[in-house]
């Protein structure tokens, strides 16, 4: 087997990585890269091998950074089957469907803008609705602890990663060597889902290093601080702005604030969920309590929608989405995306980040360049639309709900691969987290750790040969 290492090297978006074996090429993730507008525009354009030579794709799960270019490599004549979960698959159907939707509505927009401006080049979306409706009948199930046959000779099997739903940290071999790709590994304890499965020993191991330095706040104060910050807000007449990810954030805060109301802890303010995404990802929640933990299967037991409550509104057209920047009084909202890089979140932003009364509340890992990181770094003016904007709003960051597990958690969600483990590759982490895991993971274990760049190509040969790579 040979991997190299084209995305997610060196930073946290863009996952991609091709294996190969036995002739036959397969990719490990398809992600779009996030970050500064014009270098991500670059990137996510420019596929870094031939569409037609990657034979398949293994999918971990359905963030738009992990599988986000699949219509683009279908676009440029991918045909190939993409595994993965049944509850992923779902997921990407709403998903892949909505950035579509949202390039083709932002490049109207942006095209709109600028039709006055001399010289303009006009804004082509990245790909096409058309494009994501002919990825969709690629997908191929393949549910967890299911051993599957796929291209080059080798067996994909699949666990639980406890990240979102259906979220998998996998296992690949050739019957020779064993090749563990982690995905994005969540927390224990996290809402809704289940905890991160562990995986069997290999030979190599693939693993996510987003907060490789850092150690999370308890879980247990989120409830906590979610409470103080609507509580503020509120009480200054304010609007309480969260982005987050339509995909399992922005379910995990519907709990909450369903938690608060029924305890009396906040006032009886609207809240709205503005994203015909989060729409549909919720109802397919709804269709997968397969992937509940025991607390949120509870609810549905004593006959009560987690997802949903009276004061509690989803919002699916434009139309209802422009509405609400003329309410008067507090309200909440909740919109993708997570890390303010696309959909009516920017409109919303725009709206509101000048008023000092209304918060930001950022409720995930915001990568280097986005806009949600320049919020939380204290910018006081952002671009949104190319527009300049003062930000006057309070910018608060809730870390407890991450669904990232931190340096610890890593580090013992990979105890049971260590057995027969040579050596580990940290992938999807800025060099200032990948770095200190991969000297926790050496102090730990004794396994040497690499911070993987991309273009990176190391040969993964039997157990007893050396590894060796180039660059």
């Amino acid at each position: 087997m040979k991997i190299t290492f084209h995305g997610a090297a060196g930073g946290v978006t863009g996952s991609q990585h091709k294996l190969e074996s036995e002739g036959a090429s397969i990719l490990l993730d398809c992600g779009m890269f996030q970050g500064r507008r014009k270098d991500a525009e670059k990137k996510n354009r420019e596929m870094p091998f031939p569409a037609r030579s990657i034979d398949a794709v293994v999918l971990s799960h359905a963030h738009i950074d992990h599988s986000g270019r699949l219509p683009l490599l279908v676009q440029e004549g991918f045909t190939g089957p993409i595994y993965t979960t049944p509850a992923t698959i779902d997921l990407c159907q709403s998903m892949l469907r909505d950035t579509a939707h949202i390039a083709e509505s932002d490049a109207v927009f942006v095209n709109r803008h600028r039709s006055h401006e001399t010289g303009s080049d006009i804004v082509e979306p990245l790909f096409t609705m058309a494009d994501a409706e002919a990825t969709m009948p690629l997908f191929r199930p393949v549910p967890y602890r299911t051993p599957t046959s796929i291209a080059g000779g080798l067996t994909m099997e699949a666990y639980d990663a406890g990240h979102i739903l259906g979220s998998s940290s996998i296992v690949l071999t050739d019957g020779k060597t064993r090749l563990g790709f982690s995905g994005d590994v969540g927390r224990p304890g996290l809402p809704i889902i289940r905890d991160p499965e562990p995986l069997p020993p290999v030979d190599y191991l693939i693993m996510e290093s987003t907060y490789g330095s850092r150690r999370h706040p308890q879980q247990g104060e989120a409830l906590q601080r979610l409470e103080e910050v609507v509580k503020r807000t509120i009480g200054r007449g304010g609007r309480l702005i969260i982005p987050a990810f339509a995909v399992g954030r922005t379910q995990q805060i519907v709990l909450l604030l369903h938690q608060l109301i029924n305890e009396k802890r906040i006032p009886p303010v609207p809240m709205f969920v503005d994203s015909p995404l989060a729409v549909d990802v919720t109802k397919t929640f709804r269709a997968h309590p397969e992937c509940f933990d025991a607390e949120t299967a509870k609810y549905l037991e004593e006959g009560e929608d987690p997802f949903g409550f009276k004061r509690l509104t989803y919002v699916r057209e434009a139309e209802g989405s422009k509405k609400l920047n003329d309410l008067r009084g507090p309200f909440i909202v909740i919109s993708p995306s997570g890390m303010c890089e696309a959909g009516r979140i920017l409109h919303h932003l725009r709206h509101n980040v000048g008023d000092p009364k209304n918060t930001v509340l950022i409720t995930g890992y915001q990568a280097e360049n986005t806009l949600g990181r320049k919020l939380v770094n204290g910018m006081k003016s952002v671009r949104i639309f190319g527009i300049p904007t003062e930000v006057n709003a309070e910018i608060e960051s809730l870390d407890e709900l991450s669904g990232h597990a931190d340096a610890a958690e890593l580090i013992a969600w990979m105890k049971p691969t260590t057995s027969a483990l040579k050596k580990v590759f940290l992938v999807h982490g800025e060099p200032g987290e990948s770095a200190p895991l991969a000297e926790l993971i050496r102090s730990t274990y004794g396994i040497e750790a690499i911070s993987v760049r991309p273009g990176q190509v190391y040969d993964l040969l039997p157990v007893t040969q050396k590894i060796v790579h180039a660059v």
